[in-house]
């Protein structure tokens, strides 16, 4: 038997996904309509197949050029693959905990300034390492951090600012780094809900210190698990790679050895001189490194994100055109000023006025079909995880106790179809004319 080339293997593999796909078609009201998920061809499959040909299980070829390319695409000059976004997150605080920074590490009992409204992983890592967060409230429409409340709640212990931008809204940058440059304070943005947004024509993610990203299945694109930290700093991209890799000083590639030229012939602490460079650890670290074969799928993603992008903005904007009767009733989203979203999910505040509530809406959508979700935590301060943490709340925060008790979100990935869209418009500006329990019955006008 003739051995099969590596070639002719993927070009199976491509032949094979082709063949197999099927898409069952849509039902108003009885399919699913999900808020998210992977939207995929036979590109990803050939590329996951040809990394695990190498079976170089860990991070290799593929993962270089995924953080190469993912950098050029942020306008940034470092970027590093990690497990998950959340752990990119945790990589972002810990890294500015540094003793390398010298007298602008953060400390214990220093603060960072966040909000309430968004999820847990922008919270837990300032918790973890012993930091107090200061909570803002956000903008009602944008549901970004207000700016002005952050000028006021820096205090002499403020040291940094953590930024999410809210289901891929940018928050408002000119007002965010005015009061960081002021301060002179660290910026990280969590930019996992907004990969290929821009501000002033600046893609999120290339304004902070460190920024972050996910890679989760409902994300702009996907590697299953993973994130990514991304910076210009080269101290900081040391430190984050330090931190991902065990807390060893060494620098190398895996696999790689004595790049520096002196792995055996340098003296650290009061280790013997000479001591392997690849076993010296400058930091109390993790192992939050991805494999190879998650950077092949996010490679063939990486491709078609502007795509992605344009897809997420188109059923935005299909959404807002369609909703323009439903106003009475519901808060309908905008887009920060000076900004080009790159939508996660369409949030609709149900107004106070509403002669219904949110749980009503929300149980009529998901009878249709069309799933919903929160925006994720609601308000942090009032999860049960959190009754007793050291914090502070800068004024108020009852914008942010209001998308708690009365706003959702729905779906506008690229997976959505025209006639999916159009069925989810209709059902939504149906609900603007529901009455209390009505909103469980019929098809709300669609």
């Amino acid at each position: 038997m003739r051995p099969i080339s590596r070639k002719r293997l993927l070009d199976v593999v491509a032949r094979f996904h082709r063949r197999g796909r099927r898409r069952d078609p849509f039902v108003p009201g009885s399919s699913r309509i999900p808020y998210g998920g992977r939207v995929y061809d036979e590109r990803e499959l050939v590329s996951l197949v040809d990394a695990s040909l190498d079976f170089w299980l860990t991070a290799g070829r593929y993962a270089r050029e995924f953080e190469e390319r993912l950098a050029r695409f942020l306008g940034v000059r470092h970027c590093l693959l990690t497990n998950s976004g959340s752990s990119a997150n945790l990589l972002a605080v810990a890294a500015l905990t540094s003793p390398l920074l010298g007298k602008r590490r953060l400390k214990p009992g220093d603060e960072v300034v966040t909000t309430a409204c968004g999820f847990p992983t922008t919270l837990n890592p300032i918790l973890q390492h012993g930091l107090v967060p200061v909570f803002v409230d956000v903008r009602l429409g944008t549901y970004d951090m207000d700016p002005r409340l952050l000028a006021r709640a820096v205090s002499r212990r403020t040291r940094a600012v953590f930024v999410p931008h809210t289901l891929g809204n940018p928050a408002d940058m000119d007002g965010i780094m005015r009061v960081v440059r002021r301060h002179d304070l660290w910026f990280i943005e969590d930019n996992c809900d907004a990969l290929g947004a821009t501000y002033r024509g600046a893609r999120t993610g290339s304004f902070g210190h460190l920024s972050t990203c996910s890679f989760y299945p409902p994300h702009h694109i996907t590697t299953g698990e993973g994130g990514a930290v991304a910076t210009s700093d080269p101290l900081l991209r040391r430190i984050v790679l330090s931190l991902r890799d065990w807390g060893r000083d060494c620098w190398c590639d895996t696999g790689r050895d004595n790049t520096c030229g002196k792995r055996f012939s340098r003296k650290f602490g009061t280790l013997p001189f000479g001591y392997d460079h690849k076993y010296v650890y400058s930091h109390v670290g993790y192992n939050l490194k991805a494999t190879d074969l998650q950077a092949a799928i996010g490679c063939a993603q990486l491709a078609k994100l502007p795509r992605f992008v344009r897809a997420r903005r188109e059923n935005f904007a299909y959404l807002l055109a369609h909703l323009g009767g439903a106003e009475r009733h519901f808060l309908l989203p905008r887009e920060t000023r000076h900004a080009e979203a790159s939508w996660f999910g369409f949030p609709i505040l149900v107004k106070e006025s509403a002669p219904f509530t949110r749980a009503e809406v929300v149980g009529h959508l998901e009878s249709r079909g069309i799933a919903t979700r929160m925006l994720f935590a609601g308000n942090l301060v009032r999860q049960p995880a959190y009754a007793s943490i050291r914090a502070r709340i800068a004024g108020g925060l009852e914008n942010t106790d209001r998308v708690m008790r009365s706003l959702f979100w729905v779906g506008v990935y690229p997976g959505i179809t025209r006639p999916m869209r159009r069925f989810m418009a209709r059902t939504l500006a149906g609900c603007a004319g529901l009455r209390g329990g009505a909103a469980r019955g019929g098809e709300g006008g669609a």
